[in-house]
């Protein structure tokens, strides 16, 4: 058996959870405060996910990038994938907040989006 101590991420309070492990096999949670703190922890150590967050360029527009995050979490095995695409990008403007600009990131299913504004040069 393992232990594995985190800080749980799922509410403000911070609550520090004990993950024990029985192989791949999640055999005991505790620390938690609340059902969001559980399912935070036993997520976290069988198949731990991300928001990713970064910049895209954008072509003619009035900034020279715009910033963009995954629409849902990705598996953390593929954020270097993910970013590999993202760092290949490139969206055209004007980009509104919302803007698909990669679909289906890595094969994750997953989109990734524009989170700012960028209007076209004048």
């Amino acid at each position: 058996m393992s232990v594995r101590n985190l800080t749980c991420i799922g509410c403000p309070l911070g609550c520090p959870v004990s993950v024990t492990l029985d192989g791949d096999r999640v055999a005991e949670i505790t620390g938690y405060t609340c059902p969001r703190g559980k399912a935070y922890a036993e997520k976290e150590v069988t198949a731990p996910t991300r928001i990713v967050t970064s910049t895209v360029r954008v072509v003619g527009g009035s900034a020279p990038v715009t910033s963009v995050k995954t629409a849902s979490d990705v598996p953390k095995s593929l954020i270097f994938e993910v970013m590999a695409e993202i760092n290949r990008a490139a969206a055209q403007a004007p980009v509104e907040i919302g803007t698909v600009v990669l679909e289906n990131v890595a094969g994750t299913g997953v989109n990734v989006v524009a989170t700012k504004a960028v209007e076209v040069a004048k």
